[in-house]
């Protein structure tokens, strides 16, 4: 990637100390989905090496997911397809629960989000220790995808949820790394 694009994305992001607790600094996107520049250049970017790839389902995680998934399914011209918290989703679900860096949540799946062989490719803002992307992974195994990736604005690769990711047999890509965190 070139460094411009990264500068740009490290300024557009907003560091905020001691959130959700003490001793976290939370990684911000907000602030670069507000900027229309860096959004469209970090999709354009996520997108671009799956582009001739076949995919047939971008699978966004709770919330911020959401925003980068719909971007990158529409410039792949593919579904889209929501990894949800527990009881936002109105039909049949699978479930998943993980662990946090501070404390243990739930995604779910609609039974028929994805049919079987279909090549997924799974997006969240952030990957730190690698539990919600695990648990994302291990509901779309569950409906046998083909999951092609997994794609990142952030990595904090002291945290090890990259190398989970790629435990799995899953690829990452990332746009930018924040060390320490």
């Amino acid at each position: 990637m070139e460094n411009t694009l990264r500068t740009q994305l490290q300024s557009a992001i907003r560091s905020i100390p001691d959130y959700p607790k003490k001793g976290v600094i939370f990684r911000d996107v907000t602030t670069l989905f507000g900027d229309a520049d860096a959004f469209s250049r970090s999709v354009d970017a996520l997108v671009e090496p799956f582009v001739d790839k076949g995919i047939t389902q971008v699978a966004g995680i709770e919330a911020r997911g959401f925003i980068l998934g719909g971007a990158m399914a529409h410039r792949l011209s593919s579904g889209f397809v929501p990894v949800r918290k527990p009881g936002k989703l109105p039909r049949d679900t699978i479930s998943v629960s993980y662990e946090l860096e501070y404390g243990e949540d739930r995604l779910e799946l609609h039974k028929d989000a994805v049919e079987p062989g279909q090549k997924v490719l799974l997006v969240d803002d952030l990957i730190a220790t690698g539990g919600t992307a695990e648990a994302a992974i291990k509901l779309l195994r569950q409906l046998n995808a083909d999951i092609v990736a997994a794609c990142f604005i952030i990595d904090l690769p002291d945290l090890g949820g990259a190398d989970l990711v790629k435990s799995f047999g899953i690829p990452v890509q990332t746009l930018i790394e924040f060390e320490g965190d």
